[in-house]
C-alpha cells in the first residue's frame, strides 16, 4: 500500500490528511498519480484541477511529475511553498 499525505489547501480540498491506497498498474509516475486521484472522485477533481500547481515528495525527496511512484512507501502532495 502507498501512503499519500496531503498538505495545506490540497488537504482541505481532499477532506483528509492522508490515506493508504493500492495503486492501479497504470499509475507509474507522480503525474499518473495526480491524474488518477483527480479522476477518482469529486474531492480529487477539486484538489487536482490544476496539476501544474502541485508539488510532490516521494519517500521524503522532492520529485517532479515524471518521478516514479513506488507501490509502497509515501508520497506527499502539496502546493508550492514560499519563504519570506
Amino acid at each position: 500500500m502507498l501512503r499519500i499525505s496531503y498538505f495545506a489547501w490540497v488537504r482541505e480540498r481532499m477532506g483528509i490528511a492522508e490515506e493508504a491506497v493500492a495503486l492501479p498498474d497504470a499509475v507509474a509516475s507522480v503525474a499518473d498519480l495526480i491524474a488518477w486521484l483527480a479522476a477518482r472522485d469529486e474531492a480529487g477533481a477539486r484538489a487536482f484541477a490544476e496539476p501544474q500547481r502541485i508539488c510532490a515528495a516521494v519517500d521524503g525527496h522532492m520529485a517532479g511529475p515524471e518521478a516514479a511512484v513506488p507501490r509502497s512507501g509515501e508520497v506527499a502532495l502539496f502546493p508550492p511553498v514560499t519563504g519570506g
